[in-house]
């Protein structure tokens, strides 16, 4: 992006205020996603007898609804960021995405089939139209060469794990305790809470999101109508590359809420001081370490960029996908004690989750601020969309990945993703050099901003 509208930015810790309204805002969606994915799947084959009766569903019929949903999820964030790019901008597109995740939530509460399905098809426009543009406004509220812009992604990473991790305690426990549809609707009032929140933290978000069409701008202008140069199609290329090691990490890493999740409640025993630990709960060990880890890794890098140390976003991409498949070696570990002992114990989870989240941190949301940093002006959301469909396809894989294990085992398929990640992150790592000269120097020469100019693809007065 480009600092055509120079505004001065409050700060607060070192960056500007708008980043907390965005991090509060996704911390609520994410609150609302991730609860009622935490117990989606236990729903699904919980038995339709019983005081919280659920849909009946064989493991591999619910897996394959997760994946298809988990998967369609994302994929709609390419024509959420094509509708921003093209006629509502990013600030506009986000409002339009809460409304939509609020109601669909709100209809999860219902007891009835159709409900249901329309909730879900709700949830997957809203997330499409939110995800992507939020992002994406993160991205637009540092200058180009800003040290910061990476510190900044993790700092709004951390907001989405806080939702994520009392989404899992919260909405978990509500839902396998106190019923199922109680969950879902207490999914929806977090999402309301979201909303409500953005609408109020506008006025620190008034030079960014906005819809460049109609800027007064002419160098704007041209840039939304002009074609590609070489260099800003050598930095696609390269992006699209960078979405093969998204695929593969988030279908390895979203067993969390399929695969993982069935074997935490199936075959781990969660027995804790005479006390069963509810397996949903296991989902909130990932985003209590992201809270733990996110800023000492993010700082960790930075240090080591100052440095001159190698520490390009595509070396952290692959470094993470190489983690977070040594991760699952441990989860080999716990299939081999269950086969043997009839029950695993909840630390090899507990290992699992922490590897995977540390091969997180170093690509998830540096890949983000990757994103903001190579794509093309009149792309921008459009290429963050296209990241969280490669996410959604990743969410799909994963599906499929746990709908195998019915026939082949999770010891095969646990151990099978661990080896696969940790070879594919090696044969990336070997073109890492050239890939990274295709970016022509994007990430060269950053360094600490301490005072933030606010800048924005269009005048905030025109729309």
């Amino acid at each position: 992006m480009s600092a055509t509208t120079q505004q001065k930015q409050k700060e607060l810790f070192g960056h500007p205020v708008g980043l907390y309204v965005l991090f509060f805002t996704e911390m609520w969606e994410r609150f609302s996603y991730y609860g009622m994915r935490a117990i989606l799947v236990l729903y699904l084959v919980a038995e339709t007898t019983g005081d919280n009766a659920g849909l009946g569903w064989s493991n591999g019929e619910a897996l394959a609804l997760y994946g298809w949903y988990t998967m369609l999820v994302y994929v709609m964030s390419i024509p959420g960021g094509w509708i921003a790019d093209k006629f509502l901008g990013q600030k506009k597109s986000v409002l339009v995405g809460g409304i939509l995740l609020v109601a669909g939530h709100s209809i999860l509460a219902v007891e009835q089939m159709w409900a249901f399905y329309t909730g879900l098809g709700l949830i997957i426009a809203g997330v499409g139209m939110l995800k992507p543009n939020i992002s994406t406004m993160v991205g637009g509220l540092y200058k180009q060469g800003d040290i910061r812009r990476d510190k900044g992604f993790t700092i709004f990473y951390i907001g989405i794990n806080i939702g994520a991790f009392l989404s899992s305690l919260i909405v978990g426990y509500v839902g396998e305790v106190h019923g199922w549809h109680y969950g879902f609707g207490l999914a929806g009032i977090g999402m309301a809470l979201g909303l409500i929140q953005y609408l109020v933290g506008q006025k620190h978000l008034k030079y960014v999101g906005n819809y460049s069409g109609t800027s007064e701008n002419e160098e704007e202008k041209a840039a939304m109508k002009r074609p590609l140069t070489k260099v800003e199609k050598d930095r696609v290329v390269v992006l699209f590359i960078s979405f093969l090691l998204v695929i593969v990490f988030w279908g390895a890493f979203e067993q969390a809420g399929g695969l993982m999740n069935i074997y935490a409640m199936d075959n781990t025993n969660r027995m804790l001081l005479g006390w069963e630990v509810p397996a949903s709960w296991f989902q909130s060990l990932n985003a209590m370490f992201i809270i733990f880890l996110g800023t000492s890794v993010a700082a960790y890098w930075a240090r080591r960029k100052l440095k001159g140390k190698v520490a390009t976003s595509l070396f952290k991409m692959i470094l993470g996908l190489i983690i977070m498949g040594t991760g699952f070696f441990f989860m080999s570990a716990a299939s081999a004690q269950f086969e043997s002992a009839g029950s695993s114990a909840m630390y090899w989870l507990v290992l699992a989750y922490l590897f995977h989240t540390v091969g997180e941190l170093c690509i998830s949301p540096v890949a983000l601020s990757y994103i903001t940093k190579l794509a093309p002006l009149k792309y921008a959301s459009l290429m963050m969309g296209v990241y969280f469909a490669m996410t959604g396809f990743g969410n799909k894989l994963a599906g499929l990945l746990g709908e195998a294990s019915e026939s082949m085992g999770e010891f095969a398929i646990f151990t099978g993703i661990a080896v696969f990640c940790v070879v594919f992150g090696g044969i990336v790592m070997i073109f890492r050099k050239k890939l990274e000269y295709l970016t022509h120097g994007a990430e060269d020469n950053e360094r600490e901003m301490k005072e933030t100019e606010g800048y924005e693809l269009a005048d905030p007065d025109i729309n």
